[in-house]
């Protein structure tokens, strides 16, 4: 899963995040209800509008849960035990992928 966030883009729909995460929307509406750090904007149709600060925590919740296999209950004592620590160790290992990523298209292309 990588969402690139646009540099200029304020807001995500539910829809935006689904596809990236490669998820259904409801698992989505389910974690915004069962996670504190999750706090979308709703706009007047009630439609959830996800800041990137909302997609970075997505992001963190769905490697605790779908990659390394924490419960609910497991991924939000993490998270409120060590937010600041995981956020910074999930945001190196997501820039050294996007680096292993962008090293693999340059040898690809030798």
């Amino acid at each position: 899963m990588h969402l690139e966030l646009a540099p200029n883009k304020r807001y995500y729909s539910i829809g935006e995040i689904a596809k990236a995460f490669d998820v259904n929307a409801s698992l989505i509406r389910f974690w915004d209800k069962e996670f504190d750090i999750l706090k979308p904007k709703k706009n007047a149709k009630g439609n959830r509008m996800f800041t990137p600060e909302d997609v970075k925590n997505l992001q963190l919740i769905y490697h605790l849960v779908k990659e390394r296999g924490f419960t609910l209950e497991g991924a939000k004592t993490h998270l409120k035990e060590g937010q600041k620590k995981t956020l910074d160790k999930f945001e190196i290992i997501s820039k050294l992928e996007t680096i292993k990523a962008q090293l693999n298209t340059i040898k690809n292309q030798l």
